[in-house]
């Protein structure tokens, strides 16, 4: 009996051994693969500081009670965001289950019937014949009750299993990656917003002042056609001003509207007024930006982090799908009772049934689709490295525009308050010169233009200055955590 045994189980590793060679013979070559690149360069301005803004949380970084309120509510109530959250429990779910498929399966089984074989056939011969306890033939039609415990294991002997485990991992960690990508972008956005409907308010504010200078300039300009000293045509050319300038107010107006349900949208609540306060618009300084080493990027930026989880689960992807190459063993075990009749069932040794069984399976002919996995999934490993070296490279090209765009925005400022100054008192200058004849109307509306326009272009370069501000914040990685 034993030498029998050991003959069987030298069979089975024979075959197997067979198998195995011709399975490795027929795989296919190793395709062509390229490592990724993470070389950055060694700075972004020359400085090889290492403090960098990124680092500092959010509520440290904006300090405007109002918009530290927009952004704590909508990280709360924002649906894009919870719509992540879920994708990210999707993924944790589909980890739980890769990581099942290589345990064994086990499992209770319990089942009862019946049936009636024909008298003249083999079985119901031999049926007829035997005899369950003296004088008794077996029951007809034969009842069969069975409860047993089963058992299924596929041994991950090539780790094909592991390996879709592991990506499964690694796209669980690349989906809370993106979700705090999104929810850095979801704070730069919400403050660029803030900071554009602040400059809405500043614009409309210079509008009504504007109005009010145009408006006493043309009551002056008709009281002197009412004394004959101008013709009718300034007093037309200047009421032309007053309504256009006032029709500006109510394009501004509808700005506004629209600024304030972008924000209100981002927030995941519906329109409301949204609390702000704009007088001190013109008076934000911007702080010192650090942005650190290039080389920080793939620590700090989510959206890095999340393309090199993306490379990860593709290089593993690779491995398990080559693995289906391979032959793959299953164990299948059972144990349990079995009887015709229920008073019998749990009678030992005579209802006691169990069974263990070993199969070794291996492709050998029409591989096609194995084969066309096999490659799918190289050519998505090499998507996933060109996607990761464009990522790091859109990151440190961001950084740099950014920086500066902040040093040209401020020196930009700087001038432009100069030229808001030398308009503004031009205005004074204008009229007093009108009313005294020594300068025509024409004059005085271009000199108005002009002043409006560069006020207006001051508060435009405000705003690009703080959404340069929020926006490098954002490209160093900051505001996730």
């Amino acid at each position: 009996m034993i030498m029998d045994t050991k003959i069987k189980l030298h069979s089975i590793l024979a075959t197997g051994c067979i198998l195995f060679l011709v399975t490795a013979c027929s795989l296919p070559p190793s395709l062509v693969h390229r490592s990724e690149n993470k070389t950055t360069p060694a700075s972004f301005t020359g400085s090889q500081d290492t403090t960098n803004t990124a680092r500092i949380q959010w509520r440290q970084y904006f300090t405007d009670p109002n918009l530290v309120a927009l952004i704590d509510t909508a990280l709360r109530n924002n649906q894009e965001l919870n719509i992540t959250i879920r994708e990210i429990e999707i993924a944790r779910n589909e980890v739980r289950a890769r990581k099942g498929e290589y345990l064994p399966f086990l499992g209770i089984r319990a089942g009862a019937g019946f049936e009636k074989v024909g008298r003249y056939t083999n079985i119901g011969a031999s049926e007829a014949t035997t005899e369950i306890k003296p004088g008794k033939e077996t029951p007809e039609p034969l009842p069969d009750y069975m409860v047993a415990a089963v058992a299924n294991w596929e041994l991950d002997i090539w780790k094909k299993l592991r390996n879709a485990k592991k990506a499964a991992v690694s796209r669980y960690l690349s989906s809370v990656e993106g979700r705090n990508f999104m929810v850095t972008n979801l704070i730069a956005e919400i403050a660029n917003s803030y900071y554009e409907l602040l400059a809405l308010d500043n614009q409309m504010a210079i509008l009504e002042q504007n109005i009010a200078i145009q408006s006493n300039v043309l009551e002056i300009v008709r009281m002197q056609k009412d004394a004959a000293r101008v013709t009718e045509l300034p007093v037309r050319r200047f009421e032309a001003q007053v309504l256009n300038t006032k029709s500006q107010l109510y394009l501004i107006r509808q700005s506004i509207v629209e600024a304030e349900n972008r924000i209100n949208f981002l927030v995941g609540r519906y329109p409301q007024p949204v609390q702000r306060n704009a007088e001190s618009f013109l008076t934000l300084v911007p702080d010192s930006i650090h942005a650190g080493l290039p080389a920080q990027l793939l620590a700090n930026r989510p959206d890095i982090r999340q393309a090199e989880m993306d490379l990860a689960a593709a290089k593993l992807d690779v491995k398990s799908a080559r693995a289906q190459f391979y032959p793959s063993l299953g164990i299948s075990a059972g144990i349990g009772f079995q009887s015709f009749n229920p008073s019998y069932l749990l009678r030992t040794p005579e209802s006691l049934i169990y069974s263990l069984a070993g199969d070794l399976v291996a492709p050998l002919v029409n591989r096609n689709a194995i084969k066309a996995t096999y490659y799918s999934a190289n050519a998505r490993q090499i998507q996933a490295i060109y996607h990761y070296e464009r990522t790091i490279l859109n990151a440190y090209v961001e950084v740099v525009n950014q920086l500066s765009k902040i040093n040209n925005m401020k020196q930009s400022y700087q001038l432009k308050e100069r030229e808001v100054q030398a308009l503004t008192a031009s205005i004074d200058i204008s009229n007093n010169l009108f009313k005294s004849a020594r300068a025509d109307y024409m004059e005085v509306l271009i000199t108005q233009r002009d002043a409006l326009e560069s006020r207006f272009e001051l508060i435009e370069t405000k705003k690009q200055q703080l959404n340069a501000m929020v926006n490098v914040y954002q490209a160093l990685g900051g505001g996730w955590n």
